[in-house]
């Protein structure tokens, strides 16, 4: 395959419509719409836990052939309130999917997601089988303990550099356990200290995001979307605000182990899967989300469900071949209710 032969993503759009679900407990979630209103209708479930939509995730899919709903989860991107992590847990999220679904009149759609957002997409699909035409998913996040601490202690083996400042910002006697001190810095400390934890937790995703080189002098280039943001934000601004905010829901999530404790924990919601067109995309570089757990994942999918393992990707989602697969899949899927 040659440059010249990789799909890119469609051009950025505006929503055709924007407008606010409450859910309750004090939650109201925004939804924006982009495509055609009679379009196939696709839910884009975002990362994170707390990272919001952005302009990239709609630019998998054409417009002029999606219905692409984006909502942003409980305390995330533009919901409020923003950072919120009371009555935010992930049955709620699941229960939120359910509402807005039936708040716009669609009876089934496609599931798209990517990371957490591949995560929650799961949930939703087991829990309404349905209402789900497809699942597509993307750098699949199992959310076992084993998977959150690698994130935070045993990733150290490939990013040793970058670890030791991410640990360097915690009090020596936390370093085995920087979940256990990065969540409450977050939580409940000052706004100088949630600052500074948000500001090195962001460093870290972005380090394991990019290609692995300790040597690198001159910082590469941020992956666009939803990962991190290419730019720290500043002490008291609205950026370093919403930084917080965002890594404040992850925190909570992570800390409760993202409430997939067994018996209830992803792979064992599985079960109830509906049986449709279902693609799991997964780097063979990815770092933050390991491919043996896309594997694993695949043992516990219904039959005739596919595994693409792309070669030197990592959990950038803009990484040109999974770019490529993803749009690719998503017009098959537009034509012929599959992906391939």
């Amino acid at each position: 395959m040659t440059t010249g032969d990789y799909r890119p993503l469609y051009p950025v759009t505006e929503p055709f419509d924007r407008g606010w679900l409450e859910v309750g407990e004090g939650h109201r979630i925004l939804v924006r719409q982009f495509g055609r209103i009679d379009g196939l209708p696709a839910v884009l479930v975002h990362g994170g836990p707390g990272s919001g939509h952005s302009q990239l995730l709609p630019r998998f899919l054409d417009p002029a052939r999606y219905r692409i709903i984006c909502p942003d989860q409980r305390g995330s991107g533009l919901s409020e309130p923003r950072g919120g992590v009371d009555h935010n847990d992930t049955d709620r999220l699941v229960a939120d999917l359910r509402q807005v679904r039936r708040h716009l009149g669609i009876d089934r759609w496609l599931v798209f997601g990517g990371s957490w957002g591949a995560t929650l997409g799961l949930c939703h699909a087991a829990d309404e089988p349905q209402a789900v035409t497809g699942l597509l998913l993307r750098g699949s996040f199992l959310a076992r303990a084993e998977d959150i601490d690698w994130f935070f202690q045993g990733a150290r083996a490939v990013r040793p550099r970058h670890w030791a400042l991410f640990a360097a910002t915690a009090p020596a006697a936390w370093r085995d356990n920087l979940l256990g001190w990065y969540g409450p810095a977050i939580l409940q400390g000052d706004a100088a200290t949630a600052l500074q934890a948000a500001r090195s937790w962001w460093q870290w995703e972005l380090a394991l995001t990019r290609p692995a080189d300790e040597d690198r002098q001159a910082p590469a280039p941020a992956p666009a979307g939803p990962g991190p943001s290419p730019a720290p934000p500043s002490s008291g601004d609205e950026a370093g605000r919403a930084l917080v905010d965002r890594y404040r829901i992850q925190a909570h999530y992570l800390l409760h182990g993202c409430w997939l404790a067994p018996p209830r924990d992803l792979l064992a919601r599985c079960a109830t899967l509906p049986r449709v067109a279902t693609l799991v995309v997964h780097g063979d570089d990815d770092v933050i989300c390991r491919p043996e757990g896309a594997e694993l994942l695949m043992g516990h999918l219904p039959d005739g469900s596919r595994f693409e393992r792309v070669e030197g990707a990592g959990h950038d989602p803009t990484h040109r071949a999974i770019t490529d697969l993803m749009v690719r899949a998503t017009d098959a899927f537009a034509r012929a209710g599959r992906f391939d």
